[in-house]
């Protein structure tokens, strides 16, 4: 039997739970995990549900059958199969350690992705790309030629059918039109906790500052640089006693980290977008090993 997902938000209403319940009950599905959340600050409700159909429906089926219960809740909605591997474009310039992580992670079966794509503006990862038999592509941008840039890019992604691009310490800055055509389907690693040291080199300005924590942040990426709504964050303690290079090393640990779980989060369809913030249920039990390998 094929697991599913209905992933839900809609304005919230007495009701919503009972008749999504009622419905997957009434079509002979086993609801195997359910999480739900009632935003009384957006008057938003988002619910993810897990089920199985004991009644052998196809995706499509399930989706015409629950059309109408939708409609009654003005939701947005889908269905996904859970067995289904989301294609993933992958963005780096010359930092390699979060695109190394990945590899590793989706090498042993850490990371249920298939990487599609993994797109460069330098040459420097393209014969550990190709090794692992995955289409590279180098597309240069410079200010002059951006426009038609983020147009081979798009190509790309068209052409592949990704689902979703990660930007794995990718060091340029997307275009509010690219960002708008591909919102909610873009995810981005910050280098650090809070987007407060900003540039090159936010690390010396965090032991210039004599920081205690040092961490990373993963989220959607929006128009506002660095600013889009959190998916996944961490941290690691610091002394007086480190250097600048040991902050570098243990922030790109924590990085790879933190980009993994918010790439888990995303193709669980477990993080749903509220406003400029974000709802991510946790794992369900059943998944939680695996995810956490990630």
């Amino acid at each position: 039997m094929t697991s599913h997902v209905l992933t839900v938000t809609c304005p919230s209403k007495r009701g919503i739970v009972a008749a999504i319940s009622g419905k997957l009950a009434e079509l002979g599905c086993n609801i195997t995990d359910s999480a739900q959340f009632d935003d009384p600050g957006t008057d938003q409700f988002f619910m993810r549900v897990s089920f199985v159909s004991e009644k052998g429906l196809t995706r499509a089926e399930l989706v015409s059958e629950f059309t109408p219960v939708a409609e009654d809740f003005d939701m947005t909605w889908a269905v996904h199969d859970e067995e289904k591997k989301m294609k993933v474009v992958i963005m780096v310039s010359r930092f390699g350690h979060c695109l190394n992580d990945l590899l590793y992670r989706w090498r042993i079966g850490a990371l249920p992705i298939d990487i599609v794509a993994v797109v460069s503006n330098h040459m420097d990862y393209q014969k550990l790309v190709v090794n692992h038999d995955i289409p590279f592509y180098q597309v240069r941008v410079t200010k002059e030629n951006k426009p038609q840039a983020e147009a081979r890019l798009l190509e790309i992604v068209e052409e592949s059918g990704a689902e979703l691009v990660v930007l794995a310490r990718y060091m340029q800055i997307l275009s509010d039109r690219l960002c708008q055509k591909m919102s909610g389907r873009i995810i981005n690693i910050h280098h650090s906790f809070l987007p407060s040291f900003k540039g090159a080199n936010p690390y010396k300005q965090a032991f210039e500052r004599g920081v205690k924590l040092i961490g990373a942040t993963a989220h959607y990426v929006t128009a506002d640089l660095d600013e889009g709504p959190i998916i996944e964050q961490d941290t690691i303690r610091v002394t007086h006693a480190q250097s600048p290079e040991d902050y570098v090393s243990l922030g790109r640990d924590v990085e790879a980290q933190v980009l993994s779980r918010a790439i888990h989060a995303h193709i669980h369809h477990r993080a749903f977008i509220n406003g400029n913030k974000t709802v991510v249920f946790p794992a369900s039990p059943g998944s939680y090993a695996s995810e956490r390998m990630g």
